[in-house]
Protein backbone atom coordinates (compact mmCIF):
# COMPACT_ATOMS: atom_id res chain seq x y z
CA UNK A 1 0.00 0.00 0.00
CA UNK A 2 0.96 3.63 -0.18
CA UNK A 3 1.84 4.06 3.52
CA UNK A 4 3.97 0.96 3.97
CA UNK A 5 6.72 1.99 1.61
CA UNK A 6 10.25 2.17 2.95
CA UNK A 7 11.10 5.47 1.24
CA UNK A 8 9.54 8.74 2.43
CA UNK A 9 6.27 9.64 0.85
CA UNK A 10 4.85 13.04 0.04
CA UNK A 11 1.53 12.22 1.68
CA UNK A 12 3.15 11.28 5.00
CA UNK A 13 5.25 14.46 5.30
CA UNK A 14 2.82 17.09 4.01
CA UNK A 15 -0.66 17.68 5.31
CA UNK A 16 -3.44 17.59 2.73
CA UNK A 17 -7.02 18.70 3.14
CA UNK A 18 -8.79 15.70 1.60
CA UNK A 19 -7.75 12.22 0.57
CA UNK A 20 -9.27 12.75 -2.83
CA UNK A 21 -6.70 15.52 -3.49
CA UNK A 22 -3.88 12.94 -3.55
CA UNK A 23 -3.16 11.48 -6.97
CA UNK A 24 -4.24 7.84 -7.20
CA UNK A 25 -5.77 7.79 -3.74
CA UNK A 26 -9.29 6.96 -4.83
CA UNK A 27 -9.13 3.52 -3.20
CA UNK A 28 -7.41 4.77 -0.03
CA UNK A 29 -10.22 6.84 1.44
CA UNK A 30 -10.91 4.29 4.19
CA UNK A 31 -7.20 4.12 5.06
CA UNK A 32 -5.90 6.29 7.89
CA UNK A 33 -2.35 7.60 7.79
CA UNK A 34 0.13 7.36 10.65
CA UNK A 35 -0.76 9.89 13.36
CA UNK A 36 -0.68 13.34 11.87
CA UNK A 37 -0.34 16.19 14.32
CA UNK A 38 -3.78 17.62 15.02
CA UNK A 39 -4.42 21.29 15.10
CA UNK A 40 -5.45 22.61 18.51
CA UNK A 41 -8.68 24.52 18.61
CA UNK A 42 -8.29 28.15 19.55
CA UNK A 43 -10.18 29.30 22.57
CA UNK A 44 -12.37 32.29 21.82
CA UNK A 45 -10.97 35.32 23.60
CA UNK A 46 -12.62 38.63 24.12
CA UNK A 47 -10.57 41.50 22.77
CA UNK A 48 -8.81 43.42 25.49
CA UNK A 49 -7.97 47.08 25.44
CA UNK A 50 -4.29 47.79 25.83
CA UNK A 51 -3.42 50.03 28.77
CA UNK A 52 -2.04 53.44 27.97
CA UNK A 53 1.69 53.32 28.50
CA UNK A 54 3.61 56.35 29.78
CA UNK A 55 6.32 58.05 27.78
CA UNK A 56 9.47 55.89 27.43
CA UNK A 57 11.67 58.45 29.23
CA UNK A 58 9.34 58.73 32.21
CA UNK A 59 9.11 54.99 32.74
CA UNK A 60 10.75 53.68 35.88
CA UNK A 61 10.42 50.40 37.74
CA UNK A 62 7.58 50.30 40.21
CA UNK A 63 8.49 49.48 43.80
CA UNK A 64 7.55 45.98 44.81
CA UNK A 65 5.26 46.09 47.82
CA UNK A 66 4.39 42.44 47.87
CA UNK A 67 1.88 42.84 45.08
CA UNK A 68 1.68 40.31 42.34
CA UNK A 69 2.88 41.05 38.83
CA UNK A 70 -0.25 39.42 37.42
CA UNK A 71 -2.83 41.56 35.70
CA UNK A 72 -5.44 43.20 37.89
CA UNK A 73 -8.31 41.22 36.39
CA UNK A 74 -6.70 37.89 37.30
CA UNK A 75 -6.05 39.01 40.87
CA UNK A 76 -9.62 40.28 41.16
CA UNK A 77 -10.91 36.96 39.85
CA UNK A 78 -8.82 35.10 42.42
CA UNK A 79 -10.02 37.31 45.24
CA UNK A 80 -13.67 36.86 44.25
CA UNK A 81 -13.15 33.11 44.02
CA UNK A 82 -11.62 33.08 47.49
CA UNK A 83 -14.54 35.10 48.87
CA UNK A 84 -17.03 32.65 47.40
CA UNK A 85 -15.23 29.64 48.87
CA UNK A 86 -14.93 31.29 52.30
CA UNK A 87 -18.64 32.15 52.28
CA UNK A 88 -19.51 28.51 51.61
CA UNK A 89 -17.33 27.10 54.41
CA UNK A 90 -18.16 26.97 58.09
CA UNK A 91 -14.69 26.41 59.57
CA UNK A 92 -13.09 28.98 61.84
CA UNK A 93 -10.81 31.54 60.24
CA UNK A 94 -8.73 32.67 63.22
CA UNK A 95 -5.89 30.41 64.30
CA UNK A 96 -6.48 28.64 67.60
CA UNK A 97 -3.06 28.94 69.23
CA UNK A 98 -2.63 32.72 68.88
CA UNK A 99 -6.20 33.27 70.09
CA UNK A 100 -5.60 30.98 73.10
CA UNK A 101 -2.42 32.89 73.98
CA UNK A 102 -4.26 36.20 73.70
CA UNK A 103 -7.14 34.98 75.88
CA UNK A 104 -4.77 33.69 78.54
CA UNK A 105 -2.77 36.91 78.49
CA UNK A 106 -5.91 39.05 78.93
CA UNK A 107 -7.10 36.72 81.69
CA UNK A 108 -3.81 37.13 83.57
CA UNK A 109 -4.06 40.93 83.31
CA UNK A 110 -7.59 41.02 84.73
CA UNK A 111 -6.98 38.49 87.52
CA UNK A 112 -3.84 40.21 88.89
CA UNK A 113 -1.37 37.53 87.83
CA UNK A 114 -3.43 34.44 88.66
CA UNK A 115 -3.33 31.99 85.78
CA UNK A 116 -6.56 30.04 85.27
CA UNK A 117 -6.97 26.83 83.35
CA UNK A 118 -9.19 27.08 80.28
CA UNK A 119 -11.36 24.31 78.91
CA UNK A 120 -11.01 23.65 75.21
CA UNK A 121 -14.75 24.14 74.72
CA UNK A 122 -14.61 27.54 76.43
CA UNK A 123 -11.83 28.70 74.11
CA UNK A 124 -13.77 27.38 71.12
CA UNK A 125 -16.90 29.26 72.21
CA UNK A 126 -14.84 32.42 72.67
CA UNK A 127 -13.39 32.01 69.18
CA UNK A 128 -16.84 31.48 67.63
CA UNK A 129 -18.18 34.59 69.33
CA UNK A 130 -15.15 36.68 68.33
CA UNK A 131 -15.39 35.66 64.68
CA UNK A 132 -19.15 36.28 64.54
CA UNK A 133 -18.62 39.71 66.10
CA UNK A 134 -15.86 40.66 63.62
CA UNK A 135 -17.82 39.45 60.60
CA UNK A 136 -20.89 41.45 61.67
CA UNK A 137 -18.75 44.53 62.30
CA UNK A 138 -17.08 44.32 58.89
CA UNK A 139 -20.46 43.81 57.19
CA UNK A 140 -21.79 47.00 58.78
CA UNK A 141 -18.61 48.92 57.98
CA UNK A 142 -18.72 47.80 54.34
CA UNK A 143 -22.33 48.97 54.06
CA UNK A 144 -21.20 52.36 55.35
CA UNK A 145 -18.43 52.51 52.75
CA UNK A 146 -20.96 51.67 50.01
CA UNK A 147 -23.23 54.41 51.34
CA UNK A 148 -20.31 56.85 51.03
CA UNK A 149 -19.93 55.83 47.36
CA UNK A 150 -16.76 53.82 47.87
CA UNK A 151 -15.87 50.19 47.43
CA UNK A 152 -12.75 50.26 49.60
CA UNK A 153 -13.20 49.75 53.32
CA UNK A 154 -11.51 52.46 55.39
CA UNK A 155 -10.73 52.65 59.09
CA UNK A 156 -13.24 55.48 59.48
CA UNK A 157 -15.99 53.12 58.26
CA UNK A 158 -15.18 50.61 61.01
CA UNK A 159 -15.03 53.41 63.60
CA UNK A 160 -18.38 54.79 62.46
CA UNK A 161 -19.94 51.32 62.61
CA UNK A 162 -18.67 50.96 66.19
CA UNK A 163 -20.04 54.38 67.11
CA UNK A 164 -23.46 53.68 65.61
CA UNK A 165 -23.74 50.35 67.44
CA UNK A 166 -23.06 51.92 70.81
CA UNK A 167 -22.58 50.29 74.17
CA UNK A 168 -25.40 47.73 73.82
CA UNK A 169 -23.56 45.91 71.04
CA UNK A 170 -20.43 45.54 73.13
CA UNK A 171 -18.53 48.63 72.03
CA UNK A 172 -18.25 51.53 74.43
Amino acid sequence: SLFHQSEPDVTSTYRVKRWSDIEGAAGLQTCTPAKWPRRQKRKPQTPRRRPVSPAPAARRPAPSLGTSSRPLARRRHGVLKEIRTLQKTTHLLLRKNPLCRLAREICVQFTRGVDFNWQAQALLALQEAAEAFLVHLFEDAYLLSLHAGRVTLFLKDVQLAQRIRGIQEGLG
